[in-house]
C-alpha cells in the first residue's frame, strides 16, 4: 500500500517488533543467548533480526552494566530486535521463552506496533534478491538491510 503524500515507490506496513533485552554472559549451551535467538528467528523464518549492544544499562537486579574501562563489570546487555508481521512475531514467542528458560536467564521482552517504510526500487534491497518483506515473511524489514528498526 503507497501512503498519500510519500515519494514515489515507498509502501507503509504494519509489523511487530518483539525486542528481547538479555545480557552478554546468558549462553544457551555454548552458545551466546543473543546468537542463538537471531539464529532461531532466522530458521522460523522471521523477517529480519538485530542485536544491539549496550554500552550502560541495568535491569531487575538493579545492578548498573557498563563498559567503561575502570567498570569491572563485563556483562552488557544486548537487545534482539525481530521485525515481521504480528502472526509470525507471535507464533515465535514460545520460542523465546524456552530459549530465556534454557539459559536460566531473566530478560525484558516487549512487544510493540510498527511501520515498516519500505523503500522500493533497484539498489539489491531484499525485494530485489526474491526476499519475502514484513508483509509476507523474510526480508525486507531487517533482514539483509542491516537489521530492524
Amino acid at each position: 500500500m503507497t501512503t498519500a503524500g510519500a515519494p514515489s515507490g515507498t509502501s507503509r506496513l504494519p509489523a511487530v517488533r518483539l525486542v528481547v533485552v538479555v545480557g552478554e554472559e546468558d549462553h544457551v549451551g555454548h552458545r551466546p543467548l543473543a546468537t542463538e535467538l537471531v539464529h532461531r528467528a532466522h530458521a522460523a523464518g522471521l523477517a529480519g533480526a538485530t542485536v544491539h549492544r549496550g554500552v550502560e544499562g541495568f535491569g531487575a537486579g538493579s545492578r548498573v552494566h557498563t563498559n567503561r574501562v575502570l567498570s569491572l563489570s563485563e556483562e552488557l546487555p544486548l537487545a534482539v530486535s525481530v521485525v515481521d508481521v504480528p502472526e509470525r512475531v507471535e507464533a515465535f514467542l514460545p520460542v523465546v521463552g524456552e530459549l530465556l528458560a534454557a539459559a536460566s536467564a531473566g530478560g525484558l521482552v516487549t512487544l510493540e506496533d510498527v511501520t515498516v517504510v519500505r523503500f522500493v526500487g533497484g539498489h539489491g534491497g531484499p525485494a530485489d534478491r526474491g526476499g519475502r518483506d514484513a508483509a509476507g515473511g523474510a526480508g525486507g524489514a531487517g533482514g539483509d538491510a542491516g537489521g530492524a528498526a
